[in-house]
């Protein structure tokens, strides 16, 4: 009798532990998954955008385009995965954002991400926007600094 409640108990055991860590692992991915994977764009505001994108282009090489310049690279590990962060200067008086500057941080899946934001008691300033280079959203950060996250479509 005493081998049958022994493996008994030791099964018991077993499963219930494996039940715990199933539980704990589910719990630990959800909260520890990839949010910011990397700069999307740094963005400035100046008095004259179109002057100071010839300034860059003319003496730092920037290769320019109507949007600022856009630097592309490689993500780890995957070396063959092209990525890019853009550069980009606003009007002084754009609306875009308040402060002299956002960053844009690149992201994997937007919309799960913005939910456990929302969890987190985060300032979710506007709706996700889909455009043919990604999905963008706002949010505020702990001093109500504008930041973008974006999704690329790479």
């Amino acid at each position: 009798m005493k081998p049958v409640f022994i493996t008994l108990a030791l099964a018991t055991t077993f499963c219930f532990g494996f039940a715990v860590k199933s539980i704990t692992s589910t719990n630990k991915e959800k909260t520890n998954s990839k949010r910011v994977t990397g700069i999307g764009g740094i963005f400035f505001k100046c008095k004259d955008p179109k002057k100071i994108t010839e300034w860059y282009q003319k003496h730092l090489g920037l290769n320019t385009n109507p949007y600022g310049a856009t630097f592309e690279w490689y993500e780890s590990p995957d070396s063959t995965k092209k990525a890019q962060t853009q550069w980009t200067p606003f009007a002084q008086n754009s609306k875009y954002f308040e402060n002299d500057f956002m960053i844009n941080y690149r992201v994997e899946n937007l919309e799960a991400l913005v939910e456990i934001l929302k969890k987190e008691g985060v300032t979710i300033v506007d709706k996700i926007e889909s455009y043919d280079y990604g999905k963008f959203v706002h949010i505020l950060d702990g001093e109500g600094n504008k930041v973008q996250l974006w999704e690329a479509i790479d």
